[in-house]
């Protein structure tokens, strides 16, 4: 079939409506951040060679099959791990086939955050395959985490960019402020709270490859204390909390838009109640459970703090009394 032909079928095709988009949109960023809590489990169960090889399970089979020196469980948690891997990867190419179909085409950022997401999965997958490959080396593992963490971002934006309705030309109000429209110390302020929260998670990711949960009871750990580097992962938990504090101050100074109160309050009880978590898990010896909770509580982090960066960068009129719009109908962008 000819390539123009195709694209005048394509463009044939119903333009799918917000709410289907948006429901996509969400849809990818639960299964990414829930995929880095399955990963979890995986590691905590001590599953991570439980399929021996990639992208077969086996060498000769691709599902997990008996064997003296495998764990038919573990074997079935990392296979099931894989198998929602496709899942995911599912979600999120319907997710940019439903931006590509929608007109008119003139958002690309709305697109290529669609695009990124399949794209994300496949380059997620064949991280997490050399992962096995690596025999689960520590930093490979951190490096699989933390490409997981990069995709929840991208998926956050992506619910936020998702399109409005068209509606009809309308008089501006008088106040309101262009979309993108942050002081320049506040824009910059976001950059440096975004940079504390990277070194959080690269840290946690340290504090876990010298902790106990390796994936694989043989795997080879971070040769630094664990204490030490929880110490170090808790002193960026302070900074973030202090950036917040100082954010909070600067947002009920500003008189040129409505601030996001409510995305604000949010991120502050997620990001307290990880903490809450992460002390927990420390002062108990890790136990499994808590580090699962743990590696979901920073997932929501993410999300709210990317929430929060459209809240303030989007655009917020005088006329909009609590200056938040919900994930369902939030038109900010990033």
């Amino acid at each position: 079939m000819p390539l123009e032909t195709l694209k005048a079928r394509i463009d044939r095709l119903p333009d799918p409506s917000r709410r289907l988009q948006l429901g996509f949109a969400i849809a990818v960023l639960a299964t990414q951040a829930l995929i880095a809590m399955t990963g979890a489990v995986v590691r905590v169960t001590g599953s991570g060679l439980g399929c021996p090889t990639w992208p077969q399970c086996f060498p000769g089979s691709m599902v997990p099959v008996e064997h003296p020196e495998y764990d038919t469980l573990n074997q079935w948690i990392e296979y099931g791990n894989r198998l929602f891997t496709g899942v995911v990867g599912i979600i999120a190419g319907v997710c940019f086939v439903l931006a590509y179909l929608h007109r008119p085409r003139t958002d690309r950022r709305y697109l290529r955050l669609a695009a990124a997401m399949p794209i994300g999965v496949v380059i997620q997958a064949v991280i997490g395959g050399l992962t096995v490959r690596l025999d689960l080396v520590w930093w490979s593992v951190a490096v699989h985490l933390l490409a997981s963490t990069i995709m929840v971002w991208l998926a956050t934006l992506l619910v936020h960019a998702v399109p409005r309705e068209t509606v009809p030309d309308r008089p501006v109000p008088a106040g309101t402020v262009p979309a993108g429209t942050v002081p320049g110390t506040l824009s910059t302020w976001l950059y440096v709270q975004t940079g504390l929260l990277a070194g959080l998670l690269v840290t946690g990711t340290m504090v876990t490859g010298a902790g106990p949960h390796g994936g694989d009871p043989e795997t080879p750990r971070f040769d630094v204390p664990v204490e030490t580097m929880a110490h170090v992962h808790a002193a960026f938990l302070y900074a973030f909390l202090g950036s917040l504090v100082l954010l909070g101050i600067w947002l009920g100074r500003q008189h040129a838009f409505p601030p996001p109160w409510r995305r604000y309050q949010v991120l502050v009880a997620v990001v307290l109640a990880q903490g809450t978590i992460g002390f927990a898990q420390f002062w108990t010896g890790v136990p499994e459970l808590l580090v699962c909770l743990h590696v979901l509580g920073a997932m929501c982090v993410i999300i709210a703090t990317g929430s929060l960066w459209c809240g303030v960068r989007g655009r917020a009129t005088a006329t909009d009394p609590a200056g938040d719009l919900t994930v369902a109908n939030a038109t900010e962008t990033a």
